[in-house]
C-alpha cells in the first residue's frame, strides 16, 4: 500500500510520503468535495458526467474548480493501471489557512488529491443483501458531493451493525436514497427512483440504469415514493459507482418479493455488464 502513486498538489508521490496540514479546511470543517468514479479497462467512465457533478458541488460551496475537465482526465489517467478495474477517488478542499475561522479565507490555495484503488462490484445471482430503513437526518444540501460525511458515516455504521449492507432513508414519509447509494424499487411492474433534489445525490449509475430502461422500452419513472408504497415493492435495489446494482431481499427483516434477487435486477445486471464491455 505504501508503495502505491497518488496525486497530491501537482506531484505524484507515493502515499506514504503524502501530506497535508492540519490547518487543512477540509480536516478542520469538512469543508470540500469529492467524487468516486470506475475505470474499467483503465477506461474512465462516464468522465464528463463526473466532473460535470464536480462543478456542480465546487459551485455550491463557491469553490473554483483548479483544473479544466481536459486536465482532470490526464491528471487522473496517470494513476490508472492499464487494462485493470479500478475506482480513481478525487478531493478538493479549500485549503490551508494560517487560522481557524468559519468564514472563507483570502488569497489561500485549495488542496487536490486524488488516488486510485481497485473496485470489486456486486455480482451474486443467487443472493441479495439486507439492509434497513430509518428517518433521513442529513442536511439539506445532499446534491452536492460533500466531504462532509459523518451523518452517512452514522446511518452507514447502524446497518453494519444489524447485519445488513445498507440503510435506507425516509424524509417525512417519502423515500431518499441509501447512506451511501441511490435506491430503485420495482412497483407494480414499474422501476421507480426517486427524482433528482437537494434531498438525493445525482447518482450517475442511477442516470445509467434510467437510460438502460428507456432504450429497451423497460417501463420506468422519476417519482416520490411513500414509505406505503415502497413496502409494495417487488424488488428493491441500491446503486452507487463502485457496487454498481444490488439487491436488496430484506429490509426491516421483512422479506422483500421471493427472498432473491429478482427477474428485472438479473436483467438490467446483464444489461449493464453489456454496457460497460461496450465502453471497455
Amino acid at each position: 500500500m505504501d508503495n502505491q502513486i497518488v496525486y497530491l498538489n501537482g506531484e505524484y508521490l507515493p502515499l506514504a510520503d503524502a501530506k497535508i496540514s492540519v490547518m487543512d479546511r477540509g480536516f478542520l470543517f469538512g469543508d470540500g468535495v469529492y467524487e468516486v468514479i470506475p475505470a474499467y479497462s483503465g477506461q474512465l467512465f462516464r468522465l464528463e458526467d463526473h466532473l460535470e457533478r464536480l462543478d456542480n458541488s465546487l459551485r455550491s460551496i463557491r469553490l473554483q474548480n483548479p483544473h479544466s475537465h481536459e486536465q482532470w482526465r490526464n491528471l487522473l489517467a496517470r494513476l490508472l493501471a492499464q487494462g485493470l478495474d479500478q475506482s480513481v477517488y478525487l478531493q478538493i478542499t479549500r485549503g490551508a489557512a494560517p487560522k481557524r475561522d468559519h468564514a472563507f479565507p483570502q488569497n489561500v490555495t485549495p488542496t487536490v488529491f486524488a488516488m486510485a484503488s481497485g473496485i470489486n462490484p456486486y455480482a451474486d445471482h443467487d443472493n441479495g443483501v439486507k439492509a434497513i430503513s430509518t428517518e433521513d437526518s442529513r442536511w439539506k444540501l445532499c446534491d452536492t458531493k460533500a466531504i462532509t460525511l459523518l451523518a452517512n458515516v452514522l446511518l452507514r455504521q447502524a446497518a453494519v451493525d444489524n447485519g445488513c449492507a445498507e440503510t435506507i432513508l425516509f424524509k417525512d414519509g417519502y423515500l431518499t436514497e441509501g447512506a451511501a447509494s441511490n435506491v430503485f424499487a420495482v412497483i407494480d411492474g414499474v422501476l421507480m427512483t426517486p427524482p433528482k433534489s437537494p434531498a438525493i445525490l445525482p447518482g450517475i449509475t442511477r442516470d445509467v440504469i434510467l437510460e438502460i430502461a428507456r432504450k429497451n422500452n423497460i417501463p420506468c419513472s422519476e417519482q416520490a415514493i411513500s414509505k406505503t408504497d415502497f413496502k409494495k415493492a417487488s424488488e428493491i435495489w441500491v446503486t452507487s459507482s463502485t457496487r454498481e446494482i444490488i439487491p436488496i431481499v430484506e429490509l426491516d427483516a421483512e422479506t422483500i418479493g421471493s427472498g432473491k434477487p429478482g427477474a428485472v435486477w438479473k436483467t438490467f445486471y446483464k444489461l449493464f455488464q453489456e454496457y460497460k464491455q461496450s465502453i471497455r
